[in-house]
């Protein structure tokens, strides 16, 4: 069977989560082997954004509020996670504490903003509401037909797949065995002293009974020829996200589908994404397309993330559209529990 070796921990799944786990695990000291259905970092990890935005992402509700915390104490480790990795392996990350703005394009969306910014302060977060104008000024490229934005500091961004590679790369340098192509078809099969469940939304098939559905994503990478400018900040907007890289490289994103396992590209969904952005940025029709995709984020009922001991092993699953931001916290709590439990 795949699962046998001479490991203490086996974590099912590389995506960001998993392999953030093994990373931290095998600093500990623990063997650890990592097995993945397909390509390490091949699923949701690698159609990812990169969104670290606590603030923009707060939600009303008792779990809204305790997915802050979480999310706020995930974002303050990160530049130490990155400047980790970075010492390790040598692989910038491409961590970008620029900020973001969530933008409004007509009457509506500004009533709503506005609701969301008393929302915000309320809870004693760094927002700041900016005219049209003054959006502007902090980024030239936005539409004389802007309504209302927020300017948020604090958010950032990162490149996931440099991250997904960093992880690998500090992982295999800390002994940590990564089985590509290995498919696990029952946890009763595995043999390890633990087993740590990261697979994403394909947890339930291996834990019936977890509450993660797949929430399909669909996504287009641009790039600008004439390099990076058109915009330096993240902008979130009604229905998506623009999120720059440092080298001319753009995200847009990202549609929210309750459409089972299905990863196909559509016109429909592209053609909003193009269309919404537009509207917002219209320089954004000078860029290439590099690539359509979509991805499938694990989403649960009440979109906190779950990491716990359930039948025997260590669940990590449900981060939703925060597994990025989520990854360094997540990895300690998993440790933490490994410890208490094992």
């Amino acid at each position: 069977m795949p699962a046998k070796g001479n490991h203490d921990i086996l974590i099912i799944g590389a995506g960001l989560i998993g392999l953030s786990v093994a990373w931290r695990a095998a600093q500990r000291g623990a063997r650890v082997t990592v097995l993945e259905a397909g390509t390490a970092g091949g699923g949701a990890s690698h159609v990812a954004a990169g969104m670290l935005a606590p603030v923009t992402e707060a939600e009303v509700g008792e779990a809204g509020r305790r997915l802050l915390e979480l999310s706020l104490a995930s974002l303050e480790r990160w530049p130490a996670f990155a400047a980790e990795l970075h010492e390790a392996t040598g692989i910038d990350v491409g961590l970008r504490r620029t900020g973001a703005l969530v933008l409004a394009r007509d009457a509506d969306e500004a009533e709503a903003l506005e609701r969301e910014l008393a929302f915000r302060l309320e809870l004693g977060l760094d927002v700041e509401r900016l005219r049209p104008s003054e959006a502007r000024r902090r980024e030239p490229a936005l539409a004389p037909t802007l309504r209302l934005a927020l300017d948020v500091p604090g958010d950032a961004s990162v490149d996931p797949r440099r991250v997904l590679e960093a992880l690998a790369t500090a992982c295999r340098a800390e002994g940590v065995e990564l089985r590509e192509g290995a498919r696990v078809g029952a946890l009763g099969e595995l043999d390890a002293g633990r087993v740590v469940v990261a697979a994403g939304a394909w947890t339930a098939e291996l834990l019936p009974g977890v509450p993660v559905r797949p929430v399909k994503g669909q996504l287009l990478r641009l790039c600008d020829p004439r390099g990076p400018g058109l915009v330096d900040r993240v902008l979130r907007f009604e229905g998506g996200y623009l999120v720059p890289r440092g080298d001319g490289g753009y995200v847009l994103g990202a549609t929210m589908e309750e459409r089972g396992f299905d990863t196909t590209v559509t016109a429909g969904g592209v053609y909003e994404l193009l269309r919404d952005a537009h509207e917002l940025v219209p320089g954004i029709s000078e860029l290439v397309v590099e690539q359509a995709l979509a991805g499938l984020r694990p989403g649960t009922p009440d979109n906190l993330p779950i990491v716990e001991e359930r039948d025997g092993v260590v669940v990590a699953c449900g981060h939703g559209r925060n597994g990025v931001l989520l990854a360094p916290l997540t990895a300690e709590m998993v440790v933490e529990l490994e410890a208490v439990t094992a």
